[in-house]
């Protein structure tokens, strides 16, 4: 009978033991509802950075800034400045920033809160911040209040203004200060190497939360005269971004599957590509504007840029060119001329190792590949370099006391150490020469720092914006604002013929040097866009969206 009970008492406990899972049929074990702490971040810095950068799915909004900036050119919405409400290079980047980072991003804070793990929630607040400051600037008004509410809810978030947004970021930047310091907290959980950008470095998050305070401050300093003794705070005291290493910047790796390469890489391994280099932003750093920086040739043109063709050799495709200097081709921006469409995939300049871990331009003139590089680059959202251009900024314009031409050189050198970063990043097995350290990057930053001397204040102010935008080569967003808030750098304008020596010119077909520039059609349909449209898949299932904006006078509230 002994054995009888053991059995049963066995089939109990197996019962018992396994009722809570075995009837629990409507949960399925790989849909989970919640995730580790440390997989919510990874995840989120990922997503971030996908859907903020240039991407070569066309679903970042380093896109369309990238354009409108001028330093890269295409057929796609973004030429003659056509992105409209139905354009995918709004609606698919706005998707993917509000149900992936910034949906994670209310669930790592609110799970880091409950949990006591306050080093999580403070970067996910200066996360949250930064992506929403972005967002502003990139559209005005935008879902922030009442935004990612779904568990409330709320599945149709009302638009809030900027203006209102701004000093709540303040306040999330603040909070997320007070997390990172708060030793009182529990912190059961702490991030490591799940956090790929500062590797859990409290320290290194906070300097980051006052250097976004310090960017924020900088582009409202026109609409909001109290600045100025924030800026001068926070200066003061200097817990700021103060090298290269604390640059705030996502790394990328070499593997292919999975694909962790940088996402402007995938031009590499397109068949039809889509980044053109701008001409007008090569002829400059060749020294051909007669306006800024005439007969300066700036030495990271190998880096940025790489030539598929040799000076003689005649396009792969057999096609014509439309825009064509030695061996480097390309197109115009708004350009309606003959030779706009001609494939010339295998033969047109395409991105170099810096900014997407490319191939660098050492006259070889080869077809790339996804195997001509490795993609191993970051991808890059604050630096170093661009605190030193927002110091020369500020001191420039009277808020910040101090030297603007020594910062200024610092920035400038900054911004040349920051290639070879990227060199070395990308474990190339290319031979690529030092550029910080070159005879050529000296002569260069003389040159430029003798123009900073004769110039006017508003003069080097423009140099200043110049520099920043040259560096920020891949990284467009903030040059997309600075642009709208200061009125530099210069950009291409197809409505102004003398911006471009002999006004907009191609070479004729064929490879032949040095004869006459032909010149082609532009033409620019849309006005400069002041700020982006919303995407129409949201204003048509939002009841609580506003009517469609018209983008070139919709502005953001800092744009005086």
């Amino acid at each position: 009978m002994a054995k009888y009970y053991k059995i049963l008492l066995a089939i109990l406990i197996l019962i018992t033991g396994c009722t809570k899972d075995f009837l629990d049929i409507n949960k399925d074990p790989n849909y989970p509802t919640s995730a580790p702490l440390n997989q919510l971040l990874t995840h989120i810095e990922a997503d971030l950075s996908w859907s903020l950068c240039l991407n070569g799915q066309s679903a970042g909004f380093g896109n369309f800034a990238a354009v409108y900036m001028h330093q890269i050119t295409m057929r796609e919405d973004p030429d003659q400045y056509g992105v409209s409400g139905n354009s995918y290079y709004t609606n698919n980047p706005w998707g993917s920033i509000y149900t992936g980072p910034l949906q994670d991003l209310e669930l790592l804070i609110k799970t880091g809160d409950e949990g006591g793990d306050l080093v999580y929630s403070g970067i996910g607040r200066i996360l949250k911040a930064y992506a929403y400051s972005v967002l502003v600037d990139i559209y005005s008004d935008v879902p922030f209040s009442e935004a990612n509410k779904q568990t409330e809810g709320n599945n149709y978030p009302k638009y809030d203004a900027g203006s209102t947004i701004y000093p709540e970021l303040f306040k999330l930047l603040d909070d997320a200060i007070d997390n990172l310091g708060d030793a009182t907290a529990t912190n059961l959980f702490v991030p490591g190497d799940d956090d790929l950008i500062y590797g859990g470095s409290a320290t290194k998050w906070i300097k980051l939360a006052n250097t976004i305070k310090l960017k924020l401050y900088t582009q409202i300093r026109l609409v909001d005269n109290t600045v100025g003794s924030k800026i001068n705070a926070l200066i003061t005291e200097g817990n700021l971004i103060s090298k290269a290493s604390e640059s705030f910047q996502l790394p990328y790796g070499t593997s292919k599957s999975p694909d962790n390469r940088n996402p402007g890489m995938a031009d590499y391994e397109s068949g039809q590509k889509s980044y053109y280099i701008s001409p007008w932003f090569y002829r400059l750093m060749m020294g051909q504007n007669p306006a800024i920086f005439k007969d300066i040739i700036d030495p990271r043109i190998p880096y940025y840029f790489y030539k598929q063709l040799k000076p003689d050799q005649a396009t792969r495709e057999g096609n014509p060119t439309e825009y064509r200097e030695g061996g480097f081709v390309s197109i115009w921006f708004g350009s309606v001329g003959p030779n706009r469409d001609h494939s010339t995939d295998g033969s047109m300049t395409v991105l170099g190792m810096y900014p997407v871990g490319g191939r660098y331009d050492q006259g070889d003139a080869t077809a790339v590949t996804g195997n001509s590089c490795t993609g191993a680059a970051p991808v890059r959202f604050l630096t170093y370099a661009d605190l030193l251009y927002l110091k020369a900024e500020l001191i420039n314009v009277g808020l910040v006391t101090g030297d603007a031409r020594a910062i200024l050189e610092s920035a400038i050198k900054a911004s040349l150490s920051q290639v070879d970063a990227v060199v070395t990043a990308t474990k190339t097995t290319q031979t690529v020469p030092k550029l910080a350290t070159a005879a050529s990057a000296t002569t260069y930053l003389n040159a430029v720092l003798a123009a900073y001397d004769a110039a006017t204040t508003a003069g080097k102010l423009e140099i200043i914006m110049t520099q920043k935008w040259i560096q920020s080569f891949g990284s467009s967003i903030d040059q997309w604002t600075d642009y709208r808030r200061t009125g530099y750098p210069i950009v291409f304008d197809p409505r102004n013929t003398t911006q471009a020596p002999g006004g907009f010119v191609s070479s004729p077909e064929g490879p032949t040097v040095g004869a006459p520039p032909l010149p082609i059609p532009v033409k620019r349909t849309n006005e400069y866009p002041l700020s982006l449209p919303w995407g129409l898949d949201d204003l048509s299932l939002n009841p609580n969206a506003p009517a469609q904006k018209n983008a070139a006078t919709f502005k953001v509230f800092w744009d005086n």
